[in-house]
Protein backbone atom coordinates (compact mmCIF):
# COMPACT_ATOMS: atom_id res chain seq x y z
CA UNK A 1 0.00 0.00 0.00
CA UNK A 2 0.80 3.18 -0.51
CA UNK A 3 1.84 5.33 2.48
CA UNK A 4 2.27 9.13 0.66
CA UNK A 5 6.06 8.11 0.97
CA UNK A 6 8.46 9.90 -1.35
CA UNK A 7 11.98 8.69 -1.34
CA UNK A 8 14.74 11.44 -2.17
CA UNK A 9 18.07 10.65 -3.75
CA UNK A 10 20.14 12.40 -0.64
CA UNK A 11 22.88 10.92 0.56
CA UNK A 12 23.96 11.32 3.89
CA UNK A 13 21.77 14.60 3.77
CA UNK A 14 23.86 16.62 1.92
CA UNK A 15 22.09 19.04 -0.27
CA UNK A 16 23.56 18.21 -3.73
CA UNK A 17 22.02 21.60 -5.60
CA UNK A 18 23.91 23.74 -2.50
CA UNK A 19 26.79 22.14 -3.03
CA UNK A 20 26.66 22.53 -6.77
CA UNK A 21 26.16 26.18 -6.12
CA UNK A 22 29.63 26.12 -3.88
CA UNK A 23 31.49 24.27 -5.98
CA UNK A 24 29.99 27.02 -8.47
CA UNK A 25 31.24 29.64 -6.78
CA UNK A 26 34.87 28.41 -6.00
CA UNK A 27 35.09 28.31 -10.26
CA UNK A 28 34.38 31.96 -10.23
CA UNK A 29 37.66 32.64 -7.72
CA UNK A 30 39.59 30.57 -9.62
CA UNK A 31 38.90 31.63 -12.75
CA UNK A 32 38.88 35.18 -11.69
CA UNK A 33 42.64 34.71 -10.22
CA UNK A 34 43.48 33.43 -13.89
CA UNK A 35 41.70 36.12 -15.44
CA UNK A 36 43.38 39.07 -12.88
CA UNK A 37 44.63 42.18 -15.31
CA UNK A 38 48.37 42.22 -15.56
CA UNK A 39 49.69 45.46 -14.62
CA UNK A 40 49.61 47.06 -18.14
CA UNK A 41 46.36 46.35 -18.55
CA UNK A 42 43.53 49.06 -19.19
CA UNK A 43 42.52 50.59 -15.91
CA UNK A 44 38.65 49.24 -16.40
CA UNK A 45 39.78 45.27 -16.70
CA UNK A 46 39.89 44.80 -12.51
CA UNK A 47 36.68 46.56 -12.05
CA UNK A 48 35.19 44.50 -14.83
CA UNK A 49 36.63 41.66 -13.67
CA UNK A 50 35.37 42.44 -10.16
CA UNK A 51 31.64 43.40 -11.11
CA UNK A 52 31.37 40.39 -13.50
CA UNK A 53 32.72 37.69 -10.54
CA UNK A 54 30.58 39.85 -7.84
CA UNK A 55 27.29 39.29 -10.18
CA UNK A 56 28.06 35.38 -11.19
CA UNK A 57 27.75 34.88 -7.13
CA UNK A 58 24.98 36.47 -6.25
CA UNK A 59 22.93 35.13 -9.53
CA UNK A 60 23.87 31.68 -7.88
CA UNK A 61 22.49 33.18 -4.62
CA UNK A 62 19.07 34.10 -5.74
CA UNK A 63 18.73 30.78 -7.82
CA UNK A 64 19.57 28.66 -4.40
CA UNK A 65 17.32 30.76 -2.66
CA UNK A 66 14.69 30.10 -5.22
CA UNK A 67 15.24 26.53 -5.05
CA UNK A 68 15.09 26.47 -1.08
CA UNK A 69 11.55 28.61 -2.02
CA UNK A 70 10.07 25.99 -4.40
CA UNK A 71 11.17 22.96 -1.84
CA UNK A 72 9.18 24.81 1.29
CA UNK A 73 6.23 25.13 -1.02
CA UNK A 74 6.38 21.49 -2.18
CA UNK A 75 6.64 20.06 1.28
CA UNK A 76 3.67 22.48 1.56
CA UNK A 77 1.29 21.28 -0.88
CA UNK A 78 2.64 17.53 0.26
CA UNK A 79 1.53 18.16 3.63
CA UNK A 80 -1.66 20.24 2.71
CA UNK A 81 -2.60 17.01 0.36
CA UNK A 82 -2.34 14.63 3.37
CA UNK A 83 -4.71 16.60 5.51
CA UNK A 84 -7.54 15.95 3.04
Amino acid sequence: MDQGRVTKPVLFGIDWKGLGYLVSIASVFFLGSIAWPKPDAPWWHLPALIVGMATSILGMGFRYKAHLEEQREIKKAKADARKR
